[in-house]
């Protein structure tokens, strides 16, 4: 019989010997004997030796069991839930990626400056940690950050400060994060055999990306878009690779789900949007990239979209200085409001809700992501609150 603390026999036979094998090997097991039948695994804790015996094979009769015991294994030396484990296990870029999934909910942080001493680094991911793990995220991305002064000639509102390179930050101070990590890469600042590097090391079970171009037309490139996804399809084809969708791209030139369709073709697996206000242009640009799918046959990918609390004008100010469009009537309530955090938050609640309701209406896949601009804690917490409540909103609209 299946023990009742750990999900019934369904949920147990659906973890494939893959993300069975994924999962030890990414929290510290080492396979030690493999047979046609399955693989022994070894993990050392305080001088105890715990084994695992993962099955090879996903028809045999007694498979569920055999997952079972594996979990009630890692629930003792992890000290956590059969059913949390089992959780984690589902999540892999491939599984979210793979198929156009629906209802994703994402998280976006910048690591630490360049400069922090290793043992902040460390408590900030300590501190990133703990926020984020009461939410029940399907990843989360970091983003690499460039100087972008050629975007606007106007001043920065927040100075640009160099920070640490997200994979290497993932890897040193992430390590405790069991779910995939979507790494944003600004191409333009790398040499092509740099991006070959991190391309061949990257763990694409646990790590996917996201190709961002250069700021602007005129800004120098070592490596260009379109070359960092030839290099890709030539070093890690497996990796799964994402793109970034502009609302105000589509405003401007009606074009922007054509840029998404270009995408698709170089192997684009996903998008994830600039911030989103304007949910009128929005909905139109999704729209049109939806029927242009249609046209052409092609499954439309999963497109996240982004949402960003408004805590101060200064936050105002460098969302306006990035590009997002904050439609004027809305401009105007958080210049007025007694308290433009809380107006913003419950504005970015009643965008998401009719994004909700058009993407399920029109069979778009979709997802949110949610991130803070400013480095406020305040406005930080506002968006941990923020994506909490989108879960909910999620799981009551599945």
């Amino acid at each position: 019989m299946i023990d009742a603390q750990v999900p019934d026999r369904a949920a147990l036979a659906a973890r494939s010997p893959a993300e069975l094998a994924f999962y030890l090997r990414t929290q510290g097991w080492t396979a030690q004997n493999q047979s046609d039948t399955g693989v022994q695994w070894i993990k050392v804790v305080d001088g105890e030796e715990f084994e695992a015996l993962q099955p090879g094979k996903s028809m045999l009769r007694d498979y569920p069991a055999r997952v079972r015991d594996v979990i009630q294994v890692l629930s003792v030396v992890e000290g956590r839930s059969p059913v949390d484990i089992l959780a984690d296990m589902a999540h892999t870029p491939h599984s979210l990626f793979g198929g156009g999934s629906d209802g994703l909910l994402l998280f976006g942080i910048t690591p630490p400056r360049r400069d922090a001493a290793p043992e902040r680094m460390r408590e900030i991911a300590q501190v990133t940690l703990d926020r984020l793990a009461p939410l029940d995220l399907d990843a989360l991305v970091l983003y690499d950050i460039d100087d972008e002064a050629d975007r606007n000639p106007d001043e920065r509102p927040f100075p640009y400060l160099p920070t640490a390179d997200p994979a290497e930050f993932h890897a040193e101070h992430l390590g405790a994060w069991r779910r995939p990590v979507i790494i944003y890469r600004c191409v333009g600042k790398y040499q092509e055999s740099q991006l070959r590097s991190w391309l061949t090391s990257a763990d694409t079970d646990q790590v996917g990306a996201v190709f961002v171009g250069s700021s602007s037309r005129d800004k120098p490139v070592h490596t260009s878009l379109t070359r960092a996804h030839e290099v890709r399809r030539e070093t890690r084809p497996d990796l799964f690779a994402g793109a970034v969708t502009i609302t105000e791209r589509y405003t401007r030139g009606r074009d922007e789900h054509l840029r998404m369709l270009a995408k698709q073709e170089q192997g684009c697996a996903f998008f994830i949007s600039q911030v989103v206000y304007d949910v009128d242009a929005t909905k139109s640009m999704l729209s049109d990239y939806y029927y242009a799918c249609l046209d052409r046959g092609v499954a439309p990918r999963t497109v996240v979209l982004t949402m960003s609390v408004c805590g101060s004008l200064k936050t105002l100010s460098f969302l306006q200085w990035l590009g997002v469009d904050v439609p004027r009537w809305l401009e105007n309530a958080l210049r007025r409001a007694d308290d433009p955090l809380a107006e913003s938050y419950a504005q970015c609640l009643r965008n998401a809700s009719d994004l909700l309701d058009f993407c399920r209406r029109l069979g778009l896949p979709f997802g949110f992501h949610v991130e803070s601009v400013s480095i406020r804690k305040v406005e930080i917490e506002a968006a941990v609150s923020l994506a909490t409540e989108l879960r909910a909103m999620l799981d009551r609209n599945r």
